[in-house]
This record gives C-alpha cells, sequence and structure tokens, in this order.
C-alpha cells in the first residue's frame, strides 16, 4: 500500500511523540526515529544521532519526568511539520516547569511510515534552569539529581554538550529580530535591507523564495510574540495579517548577521 503522503499522515506521525511520552513507553518513542536520526533539544546544545544516542536521551530527560505537551497550533509544510507550543514538565522531586518551545519536526519515509529524521526543540535553557531554582528546595533536588543523571547517561562530554546551549545569539538574537520584524511591519525597507545584509535566504512560507521587497510587503502590520533564542538560531510566534506561524531566523556560526529567515505559516 503507497505511503499516505498528506499532512494529516505527517501530523499523525508527530503526535505519536507526545503519546509515547505519557505512556512513559520508551520502546514506542524511540522507534518513531529513523536509525540515523537526530536530535537537537534544545537546539545549541550536542545534538543526539543514532539510535543508542536517542535511548540515552530518553533515560537522562524523559523517562524519569512526567511531561505534558499544550499545543497551540501544527504548522505543516511537508516534510517538515512545526509545533507552537508549551511543555510542562513534572520532576521526579515534584518540581514543575512551564517551557515555552517551537518544535521542528522533518520526517522521512523509510519502509512504509514515516519516521522523524530530524527533531529541533526551540527553548531556553537558562530560563528553565532559573525557573526551575525557583520553585524551591524541589526544584534543587531536581538539579541535583539531573547532574548525576547526565554523567552517567550522556557522560562528561555529553554533560558539557548539554552546557553549550547557554551560548549561542541568546539577547542580541533576540534584539536583531525583532527590530527586523518591527522593520518590515512599518513596511521600512531600507532598515530591513540594513538589518538583512546581502546575502540572506527569505522564504515565506518556507519553501517559497522571495526577495526583500517582497517579505517587506508581505510583513506589513505583522506582529510576533513568544521570541525563543536557542543556539544560533531565533525562532517566534508571528501573524502576518489573519494568518498565524512560526519564523525561524538563523544566524551566522562566525557573527551576529542574519543568514536565513523562514516563515511556517498556517494553510487553513
Amino acid at each position: 500500500m503507497p505511503l499516505d503522503h498528506s499532512s494529516a499522515a505527517l501530523l499523525t506521525a508527530v503526535e505519536a511523540s507526545p503519546l509515547a511520552v505519557a505512556a512513559h513507553d520508551k520502546s514506542a518513542w524511540v522507534g518513531l526515529f529513523a536509525p540515523d536520526a537526530e536530535v537537537n533539544d534544545p537546539v545549541g546544545s550536542h545534538p543526539h544521532v543514532g539510535r543508542a544516542a536517542i535511548e540515552r536521551f530518553y533515560d537522562t530527560f524523559i523517562g524519569p519526568n512526567t511531561i505534558a505537551f499544550r499545543v497551540d497550533r501544527d504548522l505543516v509544510h511537508p516534510p517538515t511539520v512545526l509545533r507552537d507550543l508549551t511543555i510542562v514538565t513534572t520532576m521526579s522531586t515534584g518540581a514543575t516547569v512551564s517551557v515555552p518551545m517551537h518544535l521542528r519536526y522533518r520526517l522521512v519515509e523509510q519502509d512504509g511510515v514515516w519516521k522523524i529524521a530530524y527533531l529541533a526543540a526551540h527553548w531556553e535553557l537558562a530560563g528553565m534552569i532559573w525557573q526551575l531554582l525557583r520553585t524551591g528546595l524541589p526544584g534543587l533536588a531536581a538539579a541535583l539529581k539531573l547532574g548525576p543523571q547526565l554523567i552517567v547517561n550522556q557522560g562528561v562530554g555529553g554533560a558539557l554538550g548539554m552546557l553549550r546551549a547557554l551560548g549561542g545569539v541568546g539577547r542580541r538574537g533576540k534584539r536583531a529580530t525583532t527590530r527586523l520584524f518591527a522593520a518590515a511591519a512599518s513596511t521600512d525597507l531600507s532598515a530591513v535591507r540594513e538589518l538583512l545584509g546581502q546575502r540572506v535566504d527569505i522564504e515565506l512560507p518556507a519553501g517559497t523564495p522571495v526577495s526583500v521587497e517582497e517579505f517587506t510587503n508581505r510583513a506589513r502590520n505583522m506582529r510576533w510574540s513568544k521570541v525563543i533564542a536557542a543556539g544560533r538560531t531565533v525562532t517566534a510566534s508571528v501573524r502576518l495579517g489573519a494568518i498565524p506561524g512560526v519564523a525561524v531566523v538563523e544566524f551566522a556560526t562566525d557573527g551576529d548577521g542574519i543568514t536565513s529567515l523562514r516563515f511556517y505559516l498556517d494553510s487553513v
């Protein structure tokens, strides 16, 4: 039977992840991924590549906790699904954190089944740590427990790799992104050109290249919220007129210049 390539089929494959997480079904969750899949969670940390690494990721961050997905919007741009959501995690010590997030899944067909080939979880590690510690003793206990779990499951290199997520473009990237959006929303073409520089890929919607002029025109009066900096990427929930979506802004690895701007928009 031919594989269903519809948006609904891709979304169904992605929705299997929170179901397996809620059921604490490690085998089912790991089985959603392609054998050579890559998990970046959070973006900016050292990636987890391959089945064994993804199993260790589950043992460290998913298995010991109770995790709920509060999805605001799903955006399907085959073969990518982007989820605009908040994840609520209750640690084994009772500490609970609520983390605003954008999740990007890229899927591939393998043996007649959709598999996750790439997962990018855009959320801010520093904000989560601060929120965890503010819960008091349960949060402190959770942090002290997580350290040894990281070492056991990920090794010293893996633990240090997680801390890489504390770097990236951070507040600078968020300020640059909001300045760009403000310039585009006010149709200030000269300011948009200055902020974007010379060589920037713009897709609006994702997969459809447009010029700087067309982007500025289409983004007239745009609105944005939930701006997240993770690694060299800033994501934001946006609204272009009546159309909601998520913008993904990529920054250069060797500076603060923007290299690409993609809008995943609601097709409904």
